[in-house]
């Protein structure tokens, strides 16, 4: 059975692979913001992450404000401890999980980072309305809670036999 995608449907359709463009070109943009630094986007993304949220976060908690797995966020972290941008800390809500956060140095090389972005930002946003902005936002915010509400139910609905049994 062949499904059919309503008008509003293939619009999100649409919105989603503009979506996946601008993410693209979206890191590539993050990658040269932050090569004088050494950070690639991923990593820049995790000390956003933290100095966004104004205090340490555990992996977990960065990989769901980011909407990354946790292996990468893990992996990126390493490499950010390792530069020296961020430090672990003990978590006495969980032994396992250490709290992230930012060093002076990770500190500095973020803000650097970010006022190099508010150039960037404002240059690109130059000539749409707010309000456009805004309403793309709210669009964008809206999926993304609805696809954290799918989980699992992304996956299409599996028929009782297979091709090819």
């Amino acid at each position: 059975m062949v499904s059919v995608r309503t008008p509003a449907g293939q619009a999100a359709t649409t919105l989603i692979l503009s979506t996946f463009r601008a993410n693209g070109l979206l890191l590539g943009a993050g990658d040269l913001i932050g090569a004088e630094h050494g950070l690639t986007s991923a990593r820049w993304q995790v000390l956003g992450a933290i100095a966004l949220a104004e205090r340490p976060l555990t992996v977990p908690q960065i990989a769901r404000r980011m909407g990354l797995t946790r292996q990468s966020v893990h992996t990126t972290v390493k490499r950010l401890v390792r530069d020296r941008l961020l430090e672990l800390a003990p978590n006495a809500d969980h032994r396992r999980s250490p709290l992230v956060g930012l060093t002076d140095l990770g500190r500095d090389t973020y803000d650097v980072i970010d006022g190099r972005q508010a150039t960037w930002v404002n240059r690109l946003a130059r000539g749409i309305d707010r309000s456009d902005l805004e309403t793309a936002q709210q669009v964008l915010d809206e999926l993304s809670r609805r696809l954290e509400a799918e989980g699992s139910r992304a996956q299409p609905a599996r028929r009782g036999s297979r091709e090819g049994r």
